[in-house]
């Protein structure tokens, strides 16, 4: 497994480790499983941009842009 460094300002992290607290798991796995979904390829569009127009996508119950 690869480690990453991310940056992010101090208010989403702070939303992240709420969220990941109510979820009862750890900001990590919270990225991992938004990479992991990320990368996927969509059924629908195999090979298309996993990106909406302007690049940023809203994350689950993180009140803001993730880009």
């Amino acid at each position: 497994m690869k480690n990453i460094t991310l940056s992010v300002d101090e208010e989403t992290y702070r939303r992240v480790r709420i969220a990941a607290a109510e979820r009862n798991t750890t900001v990590s796995a919270l990225v991992r499983d938004y990479l992991r979904t990320f990368a996927r390829p969509a059924e629908a569009d195999v090979g298309g941009d996993p990106l909406p127009p302007g690049g940023g996508v809203r994350g689950p119950g993180l009140g803001g842009a993730v880009r």
